[in-house]
């Protein structure tokens, strides 16, 4: 195991610890290996590095899924449920969320609004 990809475990298993089986059960089949590489990758090589905190790294992920737009639903859901695991309240996550109209649209918010307001619902 590389020292990136047990990086990437250790965040994960503070956030979301089900994902990369999630992730191995959904495209493995397809993809073989593609659930660790995103593990060691995203997690292990980006959210573990030093210089911002959790919370500020994913309501930086939230904000760039909403910009990408409605597309990103599913990816944007699940990061809104990290977002909290990482201690943002609902108001920053929405906040962070609106305050993407500006450089995605309204509509781009009103998704990403939409995505928050399932997740806290369901929280």
């Amino acid at each position: 195991m590389t020292d990136a990809l047990k990086r990437g475990r250790d965040v994960l298993a503070e956030m979301n610890p089900e994902i990369e089986q999630v992730l191995r059960d959904r495209y493995d089949g397809i993809l073989p290996g593609f659930a660790e590489s995103l593990v060691e990758w995203a997690y292990g090589r980006h959210y573990s590095r030093e210089g911002l905190d959790m919370k500020t790294r994913q309501l930086c992920t939230v904000a760039a899924l909403t910009t990408l737009g409605g597309q990103t639903a599913p990816q944007l859901k699940i990061n809104i449920e990290n977002t909290l695991a990482a201690g943002a309240s609902e108001r920053e996550i929405a906040e962070a969320i609106w305050q993407m109209a500006v450089y995605g649209g309204l509509p781009a918010a009103i998704n990403g609004l939409n995505a928050a307001k399932e997740v806290f619902e369901a929280y």
